[in-house]
């Protein structure tokens, strides 16, 4: 089969999703319809509780699965919340945030509004929240989460950003509906080209964070004993 026969089927492929409401129930629709704001999609996504994958092994839910499951983490909650957005009309856009070998990635769910740029994220920390569409650029945005961004010893450690990667790439997937995990998202996140936002001069210039800093990033909104740090 060649390549063109694969993009038109690629193509036929979405353009029946889109004709099928994403392949939603009509209950999945009216849920996330009646979450019209990037503000009540973040107070949606605050309110499920965090997958502390407490069996042991790692997970990427997808959209349905967070709902049946009734939790998610940084990229499974990221990844609805980009669906939400692309139902009330905005594209499907994420944004990989890199960190030092010392810390944990994140991923950001990306919108405008007037041109304006904001984040919808889930975490369990205070600091790596949403983020009011009021930055020009995904680097000012990004750039919004950088002196927050430490670890357990208050060592700054944000380092890298991709460009908002579109997921309707992944509609072949069905990754808004299928049972399966979508790990290929995070995987090609984590592939894509990445932007560095300090020089080796500047990084080692950081200067840590205040104890009164670091003891506001321990508090948490859901407690487990298998808890990781990066929730």
């Amino acid at each position: 089969m060649n390549g063109s026969v694969i993009q038109n089927m690629k193509r036929d492929f979405t353009i029946n999703i889109m004709k099928e409401d994403f392949g939603l129930t009509q209950e999945e629709l009216k849920l996330f319809k009646s979450l019209n704001t990037p503000n009540k999609i973040q107070d949606f996504i605050n309110k499920i509780p965090i997958n502390f994958e407490e069996d042991g092994k790692d997970s990427c839910y997808s959209p349905r699965m967070v709902l049946k499951n009734n939790r998610c983490h940084c990229v499974e909650g990221a990844v609805l919340a980009a669906l939400i957005l692309r139902v009330n009309g905005f594209p499907p856009l994420l944004v990989d945030l890199t960190a030092s070998k010392h810390d944990f990635d994140h991923v950001i769910a990306v919108f405008q509004v007037n041109e304006k740029w904001g984040a919808i994220t889930k975490t369990n920390h205070y600091s790596l929240r949403y983020r009011e569409p009021v930055y020009d650029s995904i680097r000012e945005l990004v750039m919004g989460y950088f002196h927050e961004y430490f670890n357990s010893d208050g060592k700054k450690t944000l380092r890298s950003y991709s460009e908002p990667i579109d997921i309707s790439i992944f509609d072949c997937d069905n990754w808004m509906t299928t049972e399966d995990e979508v790990w290929q998202i995070p995987e090609y996140l984590a592939e894509v080209e990445h932007i560095d936002i300090l020089d080796k001069t500047q990084i080692a210039n950081l200067r840590d964070a205040d104890k009164i800093e670091i003891k506001a990033g321990n508090i948490v909104e859901y407690e487990s004993e298998k808890m990781k740090k990066n929730l």
